[in-house]
């Protein structure tokens, strides 16, 4: 606790305090996690705290989770400190993006590259893109989906025509084929960036190539648009429904069991949050991706709270089921990937090749797998106010997150049941003070607010038997608001 209240201070002593105290050659990987993701999260961090990240990180053997953990904090405070326009200014800041840059162009193993190009995810620099859209055309699945992954955190007006022109080459398979969720990727990124008329259309007709579960999951993420206010498509889309030769039942009616949906949670004059739960399964019935989403929307500014994904791939064979023709046969590997409050987190990965399943079948622990546990500072905000009398308010604004998640994905050969489970825990502290100081007068009005949230997502499949059976569960606790 300590070592995230000494980030969160990140003052010249509380700093050197954690140089002195860190040795990233013998210190508890989580303990060294902690320090990196509260770095990460530090809602305005200082060039002082990017060198200290950079000078722990250089040149030291590193356990891979550290490094990788290390890696995506760079990407994040190098994307935060471009935020305050001290990009090009600091020599701090170059540094880390040259950290990225260069460890990208020397990167030699695939989980590597899709690290560094998490990183640049996390950074959203312009600048970038180029280089994003390179990986993003001409690399391996992993290195494909990390790419564009990447290239759909950044705003709507970085989306360029060059951008849009990749996406298409992508999904459309112009000059090569690519794996599924990468071509499912770049059609939402065409979709959520000002999409125009052909190619919403375009991404319509194409359903009716692609296999079912692919071709259902995009026509319901289409229609997901037309239920959504707030969707760039929206308008475009009410157009495209009057044509009758595309709004029509044969169209329309794909029977796969995959899924998309999006609603709201929460709506107010000036909040939007929403839910939203993405499905696609295997032609035989295996889940080999979900995403659940909580968002906020505030004022024309949208914020990811939360992105939780779980993939499989690789199960078609171990099922029986022959790869479609053209695709190369995936690894067979199970993980999890998760974005809070903006931050891409490293990737977790429950097992890779059928030698590492079949250890984690017979010798799990069934303990889950921690994926972010911590207290971090959210809000930091400071102000002066003058008032018409000629008298100052000052005002400050803290806000903080105490956060635990974790997951598990439990795999029974006997039983031929797979099971995902998926437990987040928070608490958020907010702390306001308003202070009016005049030689005549003193007056504070402080208010504290607490809230607690507990939410998991469970499912369960048990493919004994065509079709699969399956099970979806969110639940949440009631929520303590103090």
């Amino acid at each position: 606790f300590i070592v995230e209240a000494a980030v969160a201070a990140q003052s010249v002593a509380s700093l050197e305090a954690l140089s002195d105290f860190l040795d990233f050659g013998k210190e508890h990987k989580s303990l060294l996690e902690k320090f990196l993701y509260a770095a990460a999260f530090s809602p305005r961090p200082s060039r002082d705290l990017l060198r200290l990240v950079l000078d722990k990180l250089d040149g030291k053997q590193l356990a891979p989770d550290v490094w990788e953990t290390g890696i995506v904090a760079v990407g994040s405070l190098v994307g935060k400190l471009c935020q305050q326009k001290l990009c090009g200014l600091q020599q701090e800041v170059e540094r880390g993006v040259e950290t990225i840059l260069g460890g990208l162009r020397g990167a030699k193993e695939e989980s590597e590259v899709v690290i560094y190009l998490l990183a640049l995810g996390n950074a959203v620099l312009p600048e970038t893109i180029p280089t994003l859209l390179d990986y993003a055309e001409k690399g391996p699945a992993a290195v494909t989906t990390a790419a564009v992954s990447a290239l759909r955190r950044f705003p709507a007006w970085y989306i360029s025509g060059k951008v849009k022109r990749a996406m298409r080459r992508i999904f459309h398979e112009k000059r090569r084929s690519y794996e599924k969720t990468c071509r499912l990727a770049a059609a939402e990124i065409l979709l959520n960036n000002e999409p125009s008329l052909m190619d919403i259309i375009n991404i319509l007709l194409a359903t009716n190539e692609l296999e079912i579960e692919t071709a259902t999951f995009l026509l319901l993420k289409v229609q997901s648009s037309l239920r959504a206010d707030h969707h760039p498509a929206r308008k475009i889309m009410k157009d495209i429904m009057r044509d009758p030769r595309i709004n029509n039942y044969n169209f329309f009616s794909k029977a796969g069991i995959s899924s998309s949906f999006s609603g709201p949670l929460t709506a107010t004059q000036d909040l939007l949050s929403t839910f939203g739960l993405d499905l696609l399964f295997l032609e035989g019935g295996f889940l080999r991706k979900s995403v659940s989403d909580f968002s906020l929307l505030s004022r024309g500014q949208w914020l990811h709270a939360a992105q939780v994904t779980i993939e499989a791939q690789g199960m078609e064979s171990m099922l029986g089921e022959n790869v479609l023709e053209g695709e190369e046969e995936p690894e067979l590997m199970a993980g999890m990937s998760a974005i809070f409050f903006d931050v891409q987190l490293r990737p977790i990965i429950f097992f890779q090749g059928y030698t590492d399943l079949m250890a984690k079948v017979l010798l799990s622990s069934g303990e889950p797998t921690s994926v972010v546990k911590g207290n971090l500072l959210l809000m930091d905000h400071h102000q002066v106010i003058p008032l018409q009398s000629g008298l100052q308010v000052a005002v400050k604004l803290q806000g903080g997150l105490g956060l635990d998640i974790s997951a598990d994905m439990d795999v029974s050969i006997w039983e031929q049941e797979l099971k995902t489970s998926i437990d987040t825990r928070g608490s958020l502290a907010i702390d306001f003070q308003a202070e009016l100081d005049a030689p005549f007068l003193q007056a504070t009005l402080r208010s504290q607010t607490e809230m607690e949230i507990s939410i998991h997502f469970d499912t369960m499949l048990r493919f004994s038997s065509s079709p699969v059976l399956m099970c979806l569960q969110l639940r949440e606790e009631q929520v303590p608001y103090r």
